[in-house]
């Protein structure tokens, strides 16, 4: 059987959607941040050497990163589900889509949150103005345009289809819920990105998405 090792508040809730929609036997270990540091428990080091999440266990095999795991499930449980057919513009655009979330947006996402929390962080006195002065310019001059420069570019594509491949939710749509998520979370998308938000008003409202977060536990971005 399938064990997911979850994380509350992490990339594995996309792993419970994708389960859930396929349909397949799995069970979940939970597992806590660190209330101070907001880290991965340093029990997940016993199921991988990187000690994140998420990871799935299914027999002898041990498979981390979302990407490779959602890959991994389509490939063996999806009975041709969630995948376009081969050599065609929608496969282009799956592949696309599944390398776009981790490699381009997130990063963006990940560096907006550590430049908002390092302010908060205990420090002398005198160095906070400094470091509050720092991070709000990097914020304001890097970080916050190229993200709205991603964002823009997601709800264009959104603006043409239902789904990150056209008509078909596919892994991509998996992928991609996570990083729109956090950004939904920590932004007013619907002034700026109105097609976002009725993408994940659709990933919500559907039946395996919220078996998945009844499984899962809270989860602060939906």
């Amino acid at each position: 059987m399938i064990t997911l090792h979850h994380l509350e508040n992490s990339r594995s809730q996309r792993i419970l959607w994708l389960l859930e929609e396929l349909g397949v036997d799995y069970q979940v270990k939970h597992y806590q941040r660190d209330p101070k540091t907001m880290l991965a428990p340093p029990e997940l080091y016993k199921i991988h050497p990187l000690g994140k999440s998420p990871v799935i266990t299914d027999g002898e095999q041990t498979i981390a990163e979302s990407g490779a795991i959602i890959e991994y499930l389509i490939n063996a449980y999806g009975r041709e589900q969630f995948k376009p057919a081969p050599n065609t513009a929608e496969e282009m655009q799956y592949t696309y889509w599944m390398h776009y979330a981790e490699g381009s947006l997130m990063p963006l996402l990940v560096m907006t949150l550590i430049f908002t929390r390092i302010p908060e962080s205990p420090m002398p006195f005198l160095v906070r103005p400094v470091a509050k002065g720092i991070c709000s310019r990097v914020k304001s001059e890097f970080l916050t345009p190229r993200a709205q420069e991603q964002l823009a570019f997601v709800e264009q594509h959104l603006s043409q289809n239902e789904w990150f491949t056209g008509e078909q939710l596919s892994g991509a749509d998996f992928q991609m819920s996570f990083p729109l998520e956090a950004a939904g979370s920590r932004t007013d998308l619907k002034s700026t990105c109105p097609n976002i938000v009725k993408w994940l008003e659709r990933v919500h409202a559907r039946k395996a998405y919220q078996r998945g977060l009844e499984k899962g536990g809270p989860y602060d971005y939906a």
